[in-house]
Order: structure tokens, then C-alpha cells, then sequence
């Protein structure tokens, strides 16, 4: 069932190419009651620019729960609904806090991992006790795969599906040759244990 929602935008993954879309990036948010959502598959670069939203920004949108992707927290958003709004303003970070104090925060991946298991939570806030680096590795191929090329090729020769002017101006997904990851520990038991986690945050890559 379809409803009404007002979201506030924490993070965009880095667009993948698409079987449907041509491409797609996965978006994640919390409405005004601190509940976590996943949005996919949202076709970023292609939706008109009075659609498109940035990370801090609050949006309005029609949302249902995706009926391909179990995960509590994920669901498919209309598009044509979205309706930007207010951005909380860079470096009022005393703002931004108030909105994510509304959030349960784990310690550890642990912690995390056993709220997957206990209650099928899987999306979260992790507070780690200490990052410890930050690795940036070459990818393990440089160029997109020709399965990955015609799925981004796909949008030119499919232009009715998205505004024809706009798609021509829009340029091919870069592919970037790096991987980053963060290397952190957590408090476990009076333990130390760390952790490295992949970064598919399109700000890293875009950086």
C-alpha cells in the first residue's frame, strides 16, 4: 500500500548500472519518527532536476514496501511524487544531531548483526569506538564490463522513458577505478574488535 511520507535524506550510494533503469543508486532516510528507510531503485541522474534531492534535505514522496526486497526497512519510492523540501543548513551540526538522536545507535557491528537476527533490523547507525584508517584500493577492474556498458547504453536508444533532452545531456557513468574502505574497532565485551567495511557513499566516490 502506497502512503505519503516525509523523509530526510542521510546518504546515496554511488549509481550501479541497471537491467531496468539503465542506472540506479540506493537511497537511505528517516522520516520524522526516527524510523530508517531504504529507498531502491532510484534512477538519480535521470529524474528531472526539480526531483532531485540532496544528503541533509527533507523530502516528500509516495513510498510502499518493496515486495522484492524482504529487509523491514526497504521500500520503492514514486518517482514522480518526490517533492523536495527544506535542507538542514551545512555546519549546523547541532541541528542535524537532533534529527539523528531520534535513531537507535549500536556500539559495535556486533550489536548490529545480533538486531539482524533478534528483529530483522537491517539498516543502522554505528558508533564505532575508533576509526583507524581509511584504505583506498584499486578496484578490480577499471572499465565496465560489456553487460555493465550495455545496461548504461541502454537509456540513449530507450530515451521515452525519461525526458530526451536531459538524457542527452547527461554523460556515461564513470566507472571508478578505486574501492575505499574504513577500518574501525568496536568495544565488545570489554574487547577489542575491528572491522573493515566497504564505502559505497557517492560523495566518496564522487571525491
Amino acid at each position: 500500500m502506497r502512503r505519503k511520507a516525509r523523509i530526510l535524506i542521510l546518504c546515496k550510494t554511488y549509481p550501479s548500472p541497471s537491467a531496468t533503469y539503465a542506472e540506479t543508486s540506493c537511497v537511505a532516510g528517516m522520516d520524522e519518527h526516527g524510523a530508517l528507510i531504504r529507498l531502491f531503485p532510484v534512477p538519480f541522474r535521470l529524474i528531472g532536476q526539480e526531483q532531485q534531492f540532496a544528503k541533509w534535505q527533507w523530502i516528500e514522496a509516495s513510498i510502499e514496501k518493496s515486495t522484492q526486497d524482504h529487509r523491514p526497512e526497504s521500500h520503492k519510492i514514486g518517482v514522480d511524487t518526490i517533492r523536495p523540501q527544506e535542507t538542514l543548513p551545512a555546519g549546523d551540526w547541532l541541528l542535524r544531531r537532533r534529527q539523528l538522536e531520534k535513531l537507535h545507535v549500536y556500539e559495535s557491528f556486533e550489536a548490529l548483526e545480533q538486531a539482524r537476527l533478534d528483529l530483522g533490523v537491517t539498516l543502522g547507525l554505528l558508533r564505532p569506538a575508533r576509526i583507524t584508517g581509511l584504505q583506498i584500493r584499486k578496484a578490480g577492474t577499471e572499465q565496465w564490463t560489456a553487460e555493465e556498458l550495455e545496461k548504461l547504453e541502454q537509456m540513449q536508444r530507450q530515451a521515452s522513458l525519461f525526458d530526451e533532452d536531459e538524457v542527452a545531456s547527461i554523460k556515461r557513468l564513470e566507472k571508478v577505478p578505486f574501492d575505499f574502505y574504513y577500518d574501525y574497532e568496536c568495544l565488545v565485551g570489554g574487547q577489542v574488535v575491528s572491522h573493515t567495511h566497504k564505502i559505497s557513499d557517492w560523495e566518496a566516490c564522487e571525491l
